[in-house]
């Protein structure tokens, strides 16, 4: 195993071994500005306990200079992740000097130049483990300590952290910011910031808690940053929290930055959550946008106890944090802001990534078993995330509101600043529902897969709900069961049935309906599938149904037994185009969309598919003409008629003309629809390098450059899909966002005839690229350029002959895999169903 992938045997023997008390933080960050620069100095020192004579300190930079031990100068021994420590034994002081690197793929301190002003922009960013690539420390979440930093940056930036500065000095064309000290935290959760951002402040007050709070980003973004509604969101999740936790905000303040390239959709570093700019729109946004936007503000929230107060003793228990946050998310934003439809966005988007991760070959129990680093990093998934969140909402159902949010007290007051696991939880969980969880927790924690539920009528005409759980024991589910009548021409709920399920088959007593919505409320985890008279009937009428909760999980079920090769996608297809147009809540019409236009290219077999895209751009052009003015729906239909003409060109003119200004009434032309317009026309062959360089300069900023590289890689020629190709694996400049844009590019508009000729090159690179880059690009490379061959026989070779690979790179190539060969598998059914 590499030294830089640490594995959990070896951290929880450093953990018994050490005691952190202190650590202080020292980095120079002066020289950001100059482009030539590759690292930054960075001195840490470390006040700590041991038991054993022997440990090491975790750090990836450019160098170490100097080591010493209680002022002793010691010898430096670092093989690139490990600084070994010997002659220990009681307390000590340990200082490390070293240079750290200046990162470009949003591992450790990510530096940003920003092509609009030439300003320079830095945050950092660690989980799992990358606050080893800034600072020297024991990269472990059961190590926690009290955090001191140190900044030297230019004057007139931002300097942030997690607490606030306790000092700052002025120097020439620099400053020193000294913060206050941090309470107990793991390292992972540490972070830094610094630039001319534009900053919003703003304040949250309770009782006798003042809170003071921010919002920054890119200056060249501020006149973009609805700050205001943000800051609203953020105070009703504080006030929200505060009640449902009763134990205080406890980190002293609230910023929140909007960084570039960022990998993820935000981290919740305690006083400093930091968030992707995907989240300013620069031109429209739909509302779906900003409930997204508010839920990921209240999931990063709900860290703030659940991961940061209390943390996960290892990423076993990573869905301590995780699972908790997004269900927290959701519930907060449909109980105390204006996204009421949270739990419609939850059903019909979070658990299609869970139901998809959870019929991996890999998958996993939310409760995982996670050996080293790399194999966590791969774990922040559909699992982790969705599923722990569906599940913890069957839990609520199971043990009720009021005792949930008990024990979720009770948990913080016996364990606040500590590590925890699962034990922890259950038993205050248990101690507040009065309820044994044990064996609750072994069915839905503790095992992996998802039940399919549904009715089947025997020979007496009597009901039975079957589960099948493929080769796990039936889960025990509560549930309700919607039945709906058409009434002048429109479904309507004529009752509920509550039940609970623990067999294989359940006797149910259910009467007659026109449509039979199993899960409705969507109270429990699993796939439902529809009767056939259900079926119809939704075929038919699927857009009167009222309640957005329940065409959620109607449209749900439909994209399940598609995917699961049950319903033809050509039906699928039809219901979409039949009722999508109608579709009034747009987070469902924009999923509904991105599912359409997968089953094009995924699921309908060859011969049709080039007239299932023809139809699919033209029901897309339809749609976006009847769609009402200024409208949600009208932007989201514009967005899906760009994508769809990327793939079929018999509206090229249509293209063009919206691009010159002959655009449907009311629809924004703001510069992303203009680049997806525009790259549609570059696929296809309909726009030149020239048109792409002019458009760029109308829109010289970081979105427009990367739009430029995606759309210059997107043009159909040999040579062109080749350059991408090269780029991607050899250009060692380009950042991750670049990476995704040249990837993107390489596999534009489905043309295998143009790419299929690399496919033998991929199983050559990978294995070397997993050695030689970091797994966050890696991984990108991994994913991204697997081949969608017409077989599984080129992967399955590689599989056979590289048993030895490193586990986390077979787990990428065995989902990859498996999704090519469902792809396959439901291609080939489909013209046996119906």
């Amino acid at each position: 195993m590499s030294s830089a992938n640490l594995s959990r045997d070896e951290t929880a023997r450093r953990a018994a071994s050490i005691t952190l008390r202190e650590v202080r933080v020292e980095l120079d960050l002066a020289g950001a500005p100059e482009r030539a620069r590759t690292g930054f100095s960075t001195t840490t020192t470390l006040t700590f306990d041991a038991t054993e004579a022997e440990t090491w300190l975790d750090f990836i930079g450019e160098s170490v200079d100097r080591v010493t031990v209680d002022g002793e100068e010691r010898e430096v021994r670092w093989d690139g992740a490990r600084i070994l420590l010997d002659g220990l034994g009681g307390s000590h002081v340990v200082r490390v000097e070293g240079v750290a690197a200046y990162s470009r793929s949003g591992e450790g301190m990510h530096r940003f130049h920003d092509p609009v002003d030439g300003e320079t922009y830095l945050y950092t960013q660690y989980e799992p483990a990358d606050s080893r690539r800034v600072m020297a420390c024991f990269e472990q979440p059961d190590l926690k300590a009290s955090y001191t930093f140190r900044v030297v940056a230019p004057a007139g930036w931002h300097v942030l952290s997690n607490q606030s500065p306790a000092h700052v000095t002025p120097g020439i064309g620099v400053q020193t910011v000294e913060f206050a000290p941090t309470l107990p935290i793991s390292s992972f959760i540490t972070s830094v910031a610094a630039g001319p951002y534009a900053r919003i402040d703003g304040e949250w007050s309770r009782d006798d808690q003042s809170i003071s709070l921010g919002v920054l980003c890119r200056a060249s973004l501020a006149e973009h940053l609805e700050a205001d509604e943000i800051l609203e969101v953020t105070r009703q999740g504080l006030d929200f929290f505060s009640d449902a936790f009763a134990y205080p905000y406890p980190w002293g303040k609230y910023d929140q930055i909007f960084v570039p390239e960022y990998n993820l959709g935000a981290m919740e570093n305690p006083g400093l959550v930091t968030f992707t700019e995907a989240y300013i729109n620069r031109g429209a946004a739909t509302d779906a946008q900003r409930g997204a936007r508010a839920n990921t503000i209240l999931h990063e929230m709900a860290h703030m106890w659940f991961g940061d107060l209390v943390t996960m003793r290892w990423w076993d228990d990573l869905w301590l944090k995780e699972s908790f946050a997004d269900y927290m998310g959701t519930h907060a934003a449909a109980a105390a802001t204006r996204f009421t439809d949270a739990w419609a966005r939850f059903a019909n988007s979070r658990k299609t990534w869970a139901y998809r991760q959870d019929q991996l070959p890999t998958t996993h129990p939310i409760v995982a078993d996670i050996p080293d680093l790399e194999a966590a990093k791969l774990n922040f998934d559909g699992i982790t995330y969705a599923k722990g969140a569906s599940v913890l909402k069957q839990l609520v159902a199971f043990v009720g509101e009021d005792a949930f949010f008990e024990g979720a007290r009770r948990y913080f007051a016996a364990h606040a600043f500590g590590n925890t696991t699962l034990d922890d939880l259950l038993d205050e969980l248990e101690a507040a529902s009065g309820q044994t969880l044990r064996e609750w927790s072994r069915s839905w924690l503790e095992t992996s897969g998802v039940s399919a539920l549904w009715l089947e009528e025997d020979a007496e005409g009597r009901r039975v709900l079957v589960q099948d759980s493929g080769d796990i024991a039936p889960r025990p589910h509560r549930l309700r069961v919607g039945l709906y009548d058409l009434v002048d021409g429109g479904l309507a709920l004529r009752e509920r049935i509550e039940l609970t399920v623990e067999q294989e088959r359940t006797d149910v007593e259910i009467p007659d309906a026109d449509l039979v919505l199993l899960n409705d409320d969507d109270l429990t985890y699993a796939k439902v599938r529809l009767d056939e008279r259900s079926l119809d009937t939704v075929a038919a009428s699927l857009s009167t149904v009222s309640d957005e909760l329940a065409r959620g999980l109607i449209w749900s079920s439909l994209w399940n037994a598609t995917r699961d090769g049950e319903l033809s996608a050509t039906r699928y297809l039809d219901i979409v185009r039949a009722h999508a147009p109608a579709e009034p809540n747009v987070a469902l019409l924009s999923a509904t969309l991105i599912n359409a236009a997968f089953a094009i290219t995924h699921y309908v077999v060859d011969d049709e598919r080039a007239e299932q895209r023809r139809s699919w751009v033209d029901s897309t052009w339809a749609a976006l003409q009847g769609a009402d003015p200024g409208s949600d729906a009208q932007l989201s239909w514009a967005r899906a008629f760009a994508t769809a003409s990327a793939f079929d060109d018999s509206r090229a003119d249509d293209v063009r003309a919206i691009l010159g200004g002959d655009a449907p009434q009311g629809l924004p032309i703001d510069a992303d629809l203009r680049w997806l317009l525009l790259t549609a026309l570059a696929t296809t062959g309909h726009a030149d390098a020239e048109q792409i360089a002019a458009e760029r300069a109308s829109d010289d900023t970081a979105a427009g450059r990367t739009a430029e590289i995606r759309a210059l890689a997107s043009r159909p020629d040999a040579s062109t899909r080749a350059a991408a190709w090269e780029a991607a694996w050899n250009d060692l400049s380009l950042s991750n966002d670049h990476l995704d844009a040249t990837i993107a590019g390489f596999r534009a508009g489905g043309r295998r005839d143009l790419i299929a000729g690399f496919d033998a090159q991929y199983f050559e690179r990978i294995r070397g690229v997993w050695a030689e880059r970091s797994i966050e690009l890696a991984q990108r490379l991994v994913l991204g350029l697997f081949p969608a061959t017409d077989s599984t026989d080129a992967v399955d070779a590689w599989l056979e002959q590289n048993a030895d690979a490193p586990g986390a790179l077979r787990r990428l190539v065995i989902e990859s895999r498996d999704d090519l060969a469902r792809d396959l598998r439901v291609r080939a059914a489909q013209p046996s169903i119906s």
